[in-house]
């Protein structure tokens, strides 16, 4: 079950126009060359943001945020984005209008195109493209309230010393997608990947917290997790709620032994976690604290928030 319900999730629903270097193109028309570089060897950088309905008609959920993290990907592995970030932003919100929808996912993309081949890709044109699409929770609306079961992954997230984790560049979601498909193939909703140490990083997409205690604790960046533009916004929301929280080296016993755990992502929102590798989170189900933060952060996304307003661009 857990697996279809994933499919069902993943599928696309084309809207009508995707923003590529500088102009809108049509959804089917958008394409690239077989021999792109990205495409054989990886070197792209990307972002996944999310706009929501508002009463003041549909936000980008700390846009400048994920623009600037996107241009930090690519100075990371020396790639020149051929745009400004306020450019981009104008060409997300212009998306948005131009597909006429309320709320979507969004994806920038930058990657080296056609017309070098071979592991230099000096010379090659950096290409740039936006598109949005209607996109649920990315673990399942069942999940959001009853939480999902996930497995410690054999797969070990990728160290500093071989790829920057800090950096959404293509080609570190190969080792996500390897431990996804592992969780998925065991029955499982979702994979925590560990790093060479044996400590907790994060999921394939998401990062990973815990309460314990009444304390929230959560891997630091220096673990190898991904600096969460999503876990930045729940680790506020914590701190003016009066809930501690730290950030520590966690090992998956931690894990086994938390009164509550759930996921923060982009993509994933926040989905509590009722069970590891066939160990009982918790009363197995959302805890107290994990929905309390999350009906604040659903509030602050849709504008329900007047100390979050700041996290929201209005598109119109």
């Amino acid at each position: 079950m857990s697996v279809i319900v994933f499919l069902v999730q993943m599928s696309l629903t084309p809207t009508k126009y995707i923003w590529m270097n500088g102009k809108l193109v049509p959804w089917a028309k958008a394409k690239i060359h077989v021999l792109t570089h990205t495409l054989h060897y990886g070197m792209g950088v990307f972002e996944g943001i999310r706009c929501y309905r508002t009463d003041r008609g549909p936000a980008v959920f700390r846009l400048k945020d994920h623009i600037r993290r996107l241009e930090n990907s690519a100075r990371l592995v020396g790639m020149k984005l051929p745009y400004s970030a306020s450019r981009l932003i104008r060409a997300t919100k212009e998306t948005i209008k131009a597909n006429s929808i309320q709320e979507c996912y969004i994806r920038p993309i930058a990657f080296y195109g056609y017309g070098v081949m071979g592991l230099n890709p000096e010379g090659s044109k950096v290409d740039v493209a936006i598109a949005v699409w209607p996109w649920g929770t990315y673990l399942g609306e069942e999940g959001l309230r009853k939480g999902v079961r996930a497995k410690i992954s054999r797969w070990r997230r990728i160290h500093p010393s071989i790829l920057p984790p800090q950096a959404k560049v293509v080609a570190n979601y190969a080792n996500s997608i390897l431990a996804k498909v592992d969780a998925l193939e065991s029955g499982f909703d979702e994979a925590i990947l560990l790093n060479l140490d044996g400590k907790i990083t994060e999921g394939p997409g998401e990062n990973v917290f815990l309460v314990k205690g009444g304390r929230l604790l959560t891997p630091p960046i220096s673990s190898g997790a991904l600096s969460g533009i999503t876990r930045d916004s729940v680790i506020k929301i914590a701190q003016d709620e009066g809930i501690e929280c730290e950030e520590k080296d966690l090992s998956p016993e931690d894990l086994y032994t938390a009164d509550e755990a759930f996921f923060t992502g982009t993509a994933a929102e926040i989905t509590p976690i009722r069970e590891v590798d066939g160990h009982k989170i918790g009363g197995g189900t959302r805890g107290p604290i994990t929905e309390r933060l999350q009906h604040i952060y659903f509030n602050a996304v849709r504008g329900g928030e007047p100390r979050y307003r700041s996290w929201l661009d209005y598109v119109k």
